[in-house]
C-alpha cells in the first residue's frame, strides 16, 4: 500500500511538472520585439514572421469549432477588406482536422495568402501560441512595422489607429 501511495505521488508530480511546461507563460509584453516564428502557409509556402517587417502585422489565433471566433470572423475579413494595402493578416487555426477548417474558411470568406493551420486544437499545445502566451481563443496581436508587439487589440482599437493614421 506504501508503494502504491508513493508511486501514485511521482505520477502526480511528473504530471503536474509535464503540464506546467506545456502551459507555462512565455508570451511577450507590448512594446518588446514580436517573437518571430517559422511555419507553412497552406498553400505550401514557407513562413517567417519576421519577413513581414516593414508592414502591420495582425496574427489572429482562432479555430474553426470556436463559437466566438467565428463570430469575428467577419469583421475580420471586413478589416481586411478596409486596410489590406496596410495591413498584413496573419491566421493562425488550431485545429482537430483540416477538413473543419477548410469549410470554415470558405464560409467565411478568408482570402488572404498568410494562413496557418496548427493540427492540435489545444491551444496550450501549440508552439506558435506559446510564444505569444495565448491561453484562449480568439486572440489577436497587432504588431508595428517594426515588429514591436503594440498589443491585443479589439478591432475598433485597429480601425481608429488606421483611420488616425490614414490622416497623415
Amino acid at each position: 500500500m506504501k508503494k502504491l501511495f508513493q508511486y501514485i505521488i511521482f505520477v502526480i508530480i511528473i504530471g503536474g511538472s509535464v503540464f506546467y511546461l506545456f502551459t507555462k507563460y512565455s508570451g511577450v509584453d507590448e512594446g518588446e520585439q514580436a517573437p518571430d516564428f517559422e511555419a507553412t502557409l497552406v498553400d505550401g509556402t514557407p513562413f517567417k514572421l519576421s519577413d513581414l517587417e516593414g508592414g502591420y502585422v495582425l496574427l489572429d489565433f482562432w479555430g474553426s469549432w470556436c463559437p466566438p471566433c467565428r463570430k469575428e470572423n467577419p469583421k475580420l475579413v471586413k478589416l481586411h477588406q478596409k486596410y489590406s494595402d496596410r495591413l498584413t493578416i496573419v491566421t493562425i487555426a488550431l485545429e482537430k482536422d483540416s477538413l473543419s477548417w477548410k469549410k470554415a474558411v470558405k464560409k467565411d470568406g478568408f482570402l488572404w495568402k498568410n494562413q496557418i493551420v496548427n493540427q492540435n486544437r489545444y491551444v496550450m499545445l501549440s508552439s506558435i501560441a506559446r510564444k505569444y502566451g495565448v491561453s484562449e481563443i480568439p486572440a489577436k496581436f497587432l504588431i508595428s512595422p517594426e515588429g514591436k508587439l503594440l498589443g491585443k487589440l479589439s478591432f475598433k482599437e485597429i480601425d481608429n489607429l488606421f483611420s488616425v493614421t490614414s490622416n497623415y
